[in-house]
C-alpha cells in the first residue's frame, strides 16, 4: 500500500465480496499505518463516495469491473485518490493509477523489510486501524474508529467465550461468506481467524442466492454464523425439501424433529438423552445436518439482529443450539456470548469475561438500556465529535440504545431497540418484536411483519408473504414459496402467486390471517397490544428492494416511509 502513496491515517476502502484478496488488503493497510474501510458490494456510487470520502481514502480496492463502474463515476469527488486496484477479473482498459492486483502485488516487491519494519514500529495500540460504518438506516452511515487494541483483545476474548479453539488444540474451519464490511463477519471471518490459525474458505459471490449449502457440504466447517434471516432461509429450505418426501420418510422426520427439540428444551446440558433420542440422532438427524454440510460443525452462531423463537425452535428439532451473540460495530462485535458453556433459550448468553454492562432507566419489568465498558469499546466516530458524546455518557460508558433484561444467573435478554419502541397515542409502551416474532409464528405464510402505531390511536401492521427469489437480481418474485401453497392449500385456497392473494382476492387466506392475527390477539397483555388492522404488501422485503440492511435486518425508518400510503389508510376515520 505505501508504494501507491498511502499517507498515515488516511484510508483504504475495499469494495468486493470476501476474498483471500478481501483479507490480504486489509491486513496490509493495517501494515502499512493505513486505515481499513470495507463498502458493501450493494452500496451505489454515491454511497461509495461516503465512505471514501469520509475515510479520505488513498487507495480504493475493487474486486470487478461492476464495483470498479461505480468508483468511476465518483473519483473526480475523491480528491485524497492516488490508486485504484482491481482483485477479480482482468481490466478493461489501462488506465492512469489503476492497477490489476498481480501488478499491485508485484510493487510491493520494491518496499524493503526495513521501510515497512520503520511504518510498524511507529504505530500504537490505541491508534485507529479499523473503521466500520454502520449501516445508515437513519441518515448516513458513520465510521466507527477501532484501535488495534479493540480489535486485537475482541479477537482473544470474545472468541473464546464463544468456545473458538486455538489450532493447536483443534483447527476450526468456517466459510466466510456475510459481508466483511460489517462488525459480525470481520471479527469472526477475519480477525479471530488470524488469532487462532482459523481455515477460512470463501463461498461463491452467490452464496445468499442459493449455492451457500454447496459450499458448507464441500467444507463441513467446525463452525458456523448466521444472521436471523440467512437461518430462517435455511429453515425454510429444509422445511421445503420435507414436503417434498415421501409419507414415511417425511413422518419419520417430523418424529425424529419432535423428539430432538423435547429433549433440548427438557434437558439440562448435562444429563442422559433418551435412548428415542439417540436413536433419532443416529438414524436421521445426523444425515439431515449432513446434507447440510454440518456434518463436523459444533458451534452455530447467531447475531446481528434478534432471532425469532421459531427459528430457534427449529434447529433445537435438528439437535442445532444456536448461540447468539449480542453488541455493536461500536463494541467491536460482541459484548455477550452464548456458547457451550453459557446457554439459555432466547438469551444471548453472558458478558464477555474482561467487559462489563449496567443498565439504567430500568421498568416495572427490570428492563433498562444496555450499556457496555470494556477494552473493545471503540474510540468514537469519525468526524463526529456530537455523535460520539451523544453514544457516551459522561463516565465514557457506551449507551446501546436497546432495552435489555438480565436474569439472576447473568444471562441477558434483549427486548428491542428503545427507538423502535412504540409509544402509542394512549402512551403506552409497546416493543414491537415479541408482537412481530408471534405474528410470524402462527402464520407460516408470513414472511416479515412490521407493527406500526407510533403516536396513533391503535396498533396496525405490513405483512409480507413467503415468495421465491429471483437467483440473478436477490428481488423477490410474484411466485409464491412452497411453504406458503402448502399453508394455501391447507386452507382449501388455489392461490400460487401472490398477486392471486392481494386487494382481497382470495377470501381463504384472508380469513385465515385475520383468525391467527386474532390468536395473537388473544394472548395480548393488554387492549392498547392488539392490532386492529392490517394489510399484505404486493412484494415480500429485500436487500434489493431497500427494505433490509445488507445483513437483512428490517429497516424500520425506510419501510415507513416506502409504505406511507398504506400506514395512513389505516388510520383514515
Amino acid at each position: 500500500m505505501d508504494c501507491l502513496g498511502l499517507e498515515q491515517f488516511h484510508g483504504v476502502a475495499i469494495l468486493g465480496f470476501n476474498s483471500a484478496e478481501w483479507f490480504i488488503a486489509a491486513v496490509g493497510t493495517v501494515f502499512a499505518g493505513g486505515i481499513m474501510a470495507g463498502i458493501y458490494t450493494t452500496n451505489s456510487p454515491d454511497a461509495c463516495l461516503h465512505v471514501a470520502n469520509d475515510s479520505r481514502a488513498n487507495v480504493i480496492v475493487v474486486e470487478n469491473q461492476k464495483q470498479l463502474d461505480k468508483i468511476m463515476q465518483v473519483k473526480d469527488k475523491l480528491p485524497h485518490l492516488k490508486a485504484i486496484v482491481q482483485y477479480s477479473g482482468s481490466l478493461k482498459e489501462k488506465l492512469a493509477n489503476l492497477y490489476s492486483w498481480e501488478e499491485f502485488m508485484e510493487l510491493g516487491l520494491e518496499v524493503s523489510d526495513h521501510e515497512l519494519d520503520e511504518v510498524i514500529s511507529k504505530q500504537r495500540a490505541n491508534q485507529c486501524c479499523v473503521l466500520i460504518y454502520t449501516s445508515g438506516t437513519t441518515g448516513s452511515p458513520k465510521g466507527v474508529m477501532l484501535s488495534h487494541d479493540n480489535i486485537t483483545w475482541t479477537a482473544h476474548h470474545a472468541s473464546r467465550a464463544g468456545d473458538m479453539q486455538p489450532a493447536e488444540i483443534r483447527q476450526e474451519s468456517l466459510v466466510s461468506y456475510l459481508p466483511l464490511s460489517h462488525i459480525a463477519a470481520q471479527i469472526y471471518d477475519l480477525w479471530t481467524g488470524i488469532k487462532w490459525g482459523e481455515q477460512i474458505s470463501f463461498a461463491q459471490p452467490d452464496a445468499l442466492k442459493g449455492t451457500l449449502v454447496d459450499s458448507l457440504r464441500e467444507v463441513t466447517p467446525t463452525a458456523h454464523m448466521g444472521v436471523p434471516r440467512v437461518w430462517e432461509k435455511i429453515m425454510e429450505k429444509i422445511k421445503e425439501g420435507i414436503s417434498r418426501c415421501g409419507y414415511m420418510k417425511r413422518k419419520m422426520v417430523t418424529w425424529a424433529m419432535s423428539v430432538s427439540l423435547d429433549a433440548n428444551q427438557r434437558l439440562k446440558k448435562d444429563e442422559e438423552k433418551s435412548f428415542l433420542f439417540t436413536l433419532a440422532e443416529k438414524l436421521i438427524l445426523q444425515k439431515l445436518r449432513a446434507e447440510l454440510g454440518f456434518s463436523s460443525c459444533v458451534k452455530f452462531f447467531s447475531g446481528a439482529a434478534p432471532i425469532g423463537r421459531e427459528t430457534l425452535q427449529f434447529f433445537l428439532g435438528l439437535n442445532i443450539r444456536l448461540y447468539e451473540a449480542y453488541g455493536m460495530s461500536e463494541t467491536s462485535g460482541p459484548h455477550f456470548m452464548s456458547g457451550p458453556e453459557a446457554y439459555q433459550f432466547l438469551s444471548c448468553g453472558k458478558v464477555v469475561p474482561g467487559c462489563q454492562y449496567k443498565l439504567i432507566n430500568i421498568n416495572a419489568d427490570g428492563s433498562g438500556e444496555v450499556c457496555f465498558w470494556g477494552r473493545n469499546v471503540f474510540m468514537g466516530f469519525l468526524n463526529l465529535e456530537d455523535k460520539t458524546k451523544e453514544a457516551l455518557d459522561e463516565d465514557g460508558w457506551l449507551r446501546s440504545g436497546d432495552l435489555g433484561k438480565v436474569d439472576e444467573d447473568g444471562f441477558i435478554y434483549i427486548n428491542g431497540r428503545i427507538k423502535e419502541l412504540i409509544i402509542t397515542a394512549g402512551g403506552e409502551n409497546i416493543p414491537p418484536l415479541p408482537i412481530e416474532d408471534a405474528v410470524k409464528q402462527e402464520l407460516s405464510i408470513i414472511s416479515n411483519a412490521m407493527l406500526i402505531g407510533d403516536e396513533r390511536k391503535f396498533l396496525s401492521m405490513l405483512l409480507t408473504l413467503k415468495c421465491t427469489v429471483n437467483p440473478e437480481t436477490t428481488e423477490p418474485t410474484d411466485i409464491l414459496s412452497l411453504e406458503a401453497v402448502e399453508f394455501c392449500q391447507r386452507i382449501g385456497s388455489q392461490s400460487t402467486k401472490l398477486s392471486d392473494i392481494t386487494g382481497g382476492k382470495d377470501k381463504l387466506v384472508y380469513k385465515s390471517i385475520e383468525d391467527g392475527i386474532g390468536q395473537v390477539n388473544s394472548k395480548a397483555t393488554s387492549n392498547a397490544q392488539r392490532i386492529q388492522k392490517w394489510t399484505i404488501l404486493d412484494k415480500d422485503f429485500s436487500v434489493a428492494g431497500g427494505e433490509l440492511g445488507p445483513t437483512m435486518k428490517l429497516r424500520r425508518p425506510v419501510v415507513l416511509q416506502m409504505y406511507h400510503n398504506e400506514i395512513e389508510n389505516f388510520y383514515r376515520e
